[in-house]
């Protein structure tokens, strides 16, 4: 990992290796290569294992978003709701795998930048823009992180402190987490993020079933909008911006392309990704459904998100939301670490530094790094509804990151050969679907983000850098 790959495009990795782009057993060779150049430094990157892979997906996807899923589930009812669950849960497999072929093509992929790269033609306007996207949600994501925190630590604190206070306890946290050069360590973490994560889950589900009835929800306090209840499609009322938020907080969290080429560039075999994948979809197709559902049972119109908030007993909030705070540092620390590299390497191009434990190195690696956190803090501080805003982040770039990127790639992968033969065929015509959907989010569900955001500032909204009690 050095400088930008338009730079380096066009030199080749090792002598014997012709054209690395003929076939799988060339991408093989150079893959080899890549290995046997980074085991030369003395930070060797491609370390990971697909095992350790496998809980560094986990570590990323197991996280607090599944708590909004409940709230989905009621603004959408039972069918539209898992239709939308199943449906966006296979278009990320897919989706996925044509990723992972499009990179052992080119097997010199290190990041979504890359990839966006080759994928638009050896567009460097593209990788600039690429990167520009991967910052912004990143960093957007990481200020997310830093509000989630503060927020837990509210709560499990009765708001001892002023908000901003805990903000910059979070932030520092968070730096010093993210210390560690390799996602190979980071991977250790996750193991421990998807725990306390899952933890918190199960004691949600405890909680919901065995209160009285739910505190309350967005339209009053139990039992202000009667018995609790579950329902089949919409209430009516609910208005479309409503159901597009709904079904953006449900793709959104199928949507996590932005860091796989990032990961498979640092493990040691990148072909064994699609094990850790197949991890990944069966953990997060079980979490991503059957946690929401029953919570939905249980608080109906009632939900809010995250869910944790509609339990009624104090300690039971407490209880269930304090382990989050485990999973929101760790999960803040991939995307920190995968930001980083990206301006880290472009800073220090191919100098020894770069891959040396020296001062020098070390020293841009942290300022690097303090750098994203405290930038995501201040995003963190001045943005009214960081949620809604990371809706506005993820229909602006995420439909390109978890659908349009990769019905590209697709194209580049099967030209000339589209539909040769029926399976062949049927993947087209899903690709062709996927890009349809990332149009849609692109369109359709940007418009329903700013909606979402002009409604915000129509009321009141917090002022910047509050002390405000943010507990759920």
């Amino acid at each position: 990992m050095s400088a930008p790959i338009y730079q380096e495009d066009e030199k080749k990795v090792v002598n014997d290796v012709t054209d690395f782009r003929a076939g799988r057993r060339s991408s093989i060779d150079v893959i080899h290569a890549l290995v046997v150049e980074d085991h030369a430094h003395e930070i060797k990157l491609r370390t990971m294992s697909w095992q350790k892979a496998a809980w560094l997906l986990c570590g990323d996807q197991v996280c607090l978003a599944i708590m909004a899923q409940t709230w989905s589930l009621s603004v959408l009812g039972w069918v539209p709701g898992i239709i939308t669950m199943v449906g966006a849960g296979i278009l990320f497999w897919i989706t996925s795998i044509t990723m992972h072929k499009f990179i052992m093509k080119y097997p010199q992929i290190r990041d979504i930048c890359d990839f966006g790269y080759y994928a638009f033609g050896k567009s460097r306007i593209a990788y600039e823009w690429t990167g520009f996207m991967l910052l912004a949600n990143n960093i957007m994501l990481i200020g997310f992180h830093i509000l989630t925190g503060a927020k837990i630590l509210n709560t499990l604190s009765d708001h001892s402190q002023c908000t901003v206070v805990f903000s910059i306890i979070v932030m520092l946290m968070g730096i010093v987490m993210s210390l560690p050069r390799t996602l190979r360590h980071v991977s250790y973490m996750s193991m421990f993020s998807a725990a306390c994560m899952a933890l918190a889950i199960l004691l949600f589900l405890i909680f919901a079933g065995i209160e009285d009835a739910p505190l309350y929800g967005y339209y009053g306090d139990y039992p202000t909008d009667g018995p609790v209840r579950t329902y089949a499609f919409p209430l009516p009322g609910t208005t479309w911006v409503g159901c597009m938020n709904a079904v953006l907080n449900i793709t959104f969290l199928w949507v996590p392309q932005i860091l796989f080429p990032t990961f498979i560039a640092e493990m040691e075999r990148p072909q064994d990704f699609p094990k850790a994948l197949a991890v990944l979809t069966g953990i997060s197709a079980f979490l991503f459904i059957c946690p929401p559902a029953i919570g939905f049972h249980y608080l109906g119109q009632y939900s809010t998100a995250p869910a944790f908030g509609s339990l009624g007993p104090t300690a039971y909030k407490k209880g269930s939301f304090g382990p989050v705070i485990v999973t929101t540092l760790i999960i803040g620390v991939i995307y920190a670490n995968v930001s980083a590299k990206f301006i880290y390497f472009r800073i220090m191009g191919n100098s020894r530094h770069a891959h040396s434990n020296t001062i020098i190195g070390w020293g841009v690696w942290g300022l690097v790094m303090a750098a994203i956190w405290f930038i995501a803090f201040i995003f963190a501080e001045v943005i009214p509804s960081m949620g809604d805003f990371l809706s506005l982040l993820g229909a602006a770039f995420d439909s390109f990151f978890g659908f349009i990127f990769f019905a590209v790639a697709y194209w580049h992968l099967y030209r000339g050969k589209l539909f040769a033969g029926v399976g062949r065929s049927i993947m087209t015509v899903i690709h062709i679907f996927v890009m349809m959907v990332g149009l849609f989010l692109l369109g359709p569900g940007l418009y329903a983000a700013v909606e979402a955001i002009i409604a915000d500032y129509s009321g009141s909204t917090t002022p910047a850098f509050s002390c405000s009690n943010v507990s759920i």
